[in-house]
């Protein structure tokens, strides 16, 4: 297996924009979400920004942040 790529620090120098961090996800119960795996669910749970409790119909999921695969729809 192979370990997965470092990323590259911006030097101040560099002609080229620094990346841009992403935004953390906030979500709420109640909210509409889908999930890349799991498809569509409801929110119905919130441990603070730990994990989020989703419904998606036959079975409810633990989601742990940072929800890289989750968007509130």
């Amino acid at each position: 297996m192979t370990k997965p790529a470092a990323s590259k620090r911006h030097l101040p120098t560099s002609p080229f924009a620094a990346p841009v961090a992403p935004v953390p996800k906030h979500f709420a119960v109640g909210d509409q979400v889908t999930h890349d795996m799991y498809g569509l669910g409801r929110v119905i749970g919130i441990e603070d920004g730990v994990a989020a409790l989703v419904d998606f119909g036959p079975a409810q999921k633990r989601i742990l942040s940072p929800y890289t695969r989750m968007t509130k729809l």
